[in-house]
């Protein structure tokens, strides 16, 4: 199989026909970014090695994500009996998100991009068909992934500027600036130093970390920036600031299934899976960041779970749609904070994370509006 057919395929699914991205997608072998990666096989992370061009191009050429980093084992370097355990730390990201991005940032020709989040490089890739490898540097924190996707690129005869750096601290460098800042990882809040390498009417383009939500927004005269949250809805791995995650929750989401609450109560709402209700999720993590959730079915019963690393929890379950039977503990009542949310959906009648205003100060301090309703995210 001839990958220029699989690319091209591709660049039918991902673009339009007048997209200034087709081309680059149906010129970039996404192949090489991805020899092998992780998938979840039996409840395991589980190493997919193809063992043939048709096994290879099918998955490198869907318009999916594929993980190929979990916790610190990157899947370049893993063998076929490794089962890694943690969350998944890398991606290459489904392209037509990718594209999605780029869009966003409406980039034109002579452009200068930042590309924050470099990934397995296939993003950077095609940034720089687009623009020209002079106009494209491409940051991650992981060295491994930089020079990984470094070496890829120069097999495709693209050197772009590629760089191990943690971008949510201060970014080398000034006095260059950048036209467009597109970040495929996400952040609470916009670090301040992403603000000050934008050029004077530069365009940022960026997720929440916890969120769906994706947010535009050009420089003002202040040094700040001013946007929206789009209507589209995207979501990357939070931006790491070393090798891994925090640990998750594990530990006191499984006490949850089984202790008593400090507080048991009868809930308003169905029991709901969170993680899968996109706005929902978005409205809490805005409000109440940092929650894990867990959520089962056991025939007609749900059960769904919250905990924090401050210690509080809730379990609500309840068979079909009736109202469940909420059990709370530990500083903070979880469950109450979700069906605030959910009460302000029903007097509304929609949630006001999507399409708020964005107002981002200086230092990086975010401010979402939208009616009577506003939250900050500090740095």
């Amino acid at each position: 199989m001839i990958w220029e057919t699989s690319a091209g395929n591709l660049a039918n699914r991902a673009t339009h026909r007048s997209s200034r991205w087709r081309g680059p997608v149906a010129r970039t072998p996404r192949h090489l970014f991805v020899p092998q990666w992780w998938e979840v096989d039996e409840g395991q992370w589980t190493l997919r090695e193809p063992g043939n061009d048709d096994e290879w191009f099918r998955a490198a050429y869907a318009d999916r994500s594929l993980i190929t980093r979990v916790g610190r084992f990157h899947a370049d370097c893993a063998k076929s009996d490794d089962h890694p355990t943690g969350r998944p730390t890398s991606s290459a990201t489904l392209p037509s998100l990718v594209v999605g991005m780029f869009q966003h940032a409406r980039l034109e020709d002579g452009d200068e991009l930042l590309d924050i989040g470099t990934g397995s490089g296939y993003g950077t890739a095609l940034a720089a068909q687009r623009l020209g490898a002079d106009a494209v540097t491409s940051v991650d924190v992981d060295q491994y992934l930089v020079e990984t996707a470094r070496d890829r690129l120069a097999l495709m005869g693209l050197r772009p500027t590629v760089e191990t750096i943690d971008a949510t601290g201060p970014l080398p460098f000034l006095p260059k600036t950048f036209d467009r800042i597109v970040a495929t990882v996400a952040v609470r809040s916009v670090p301040g130093s992403w603000l000050r390498a934008m050029s004077n009417g530069g365009r940022l383009v960026t997720t929440i970390a916890g969120t769906s939500l994706l947010v535009t927004a050009d420089k003002q005269p202040d040094g700040g920036a001013s946007g929206r949250v789009e209507w589209d809805r995207a979501g990357f791995m939070h931006a790491r600031h070393g090798a891994d995650y925090p640990p998750a929750l594990s530990v006191l989401l499984a006490t949850a299934h089984e202790q008593e609450g400090e507080e048991v109560t009868t809930g308003p709402y169905p029991v709901v899976d969170v993680t899968n209700a996109w706005d929902l999720d978005s409205m809490l993590s805005l409000t109440a960041p940092g929650i894990e959730h867990d959520y089962r079915t056991d025939g007609d019963q749900r059960t769904a779970i919250m905990a924090h690393a401050d210690g509080s929890w809730a379990r609500a379950t309840a068979v079909g749609n009736e109202r469940p039977v909420v059990h709370q503990g530990g500083p903070r009542r979880l469950w109450d904070l979700l069906d605030q949310a959910r009460t302000y959906w029903l007097s509304h009648g929609e949630l006001p994370v999507r399409g708020a205003r964005v107002i981002i100060k200086p230092d990086g301090t975010t401010i979402l509006t939208r009616g009577g309703w506003h939250v900050k995210l500090t740095p």
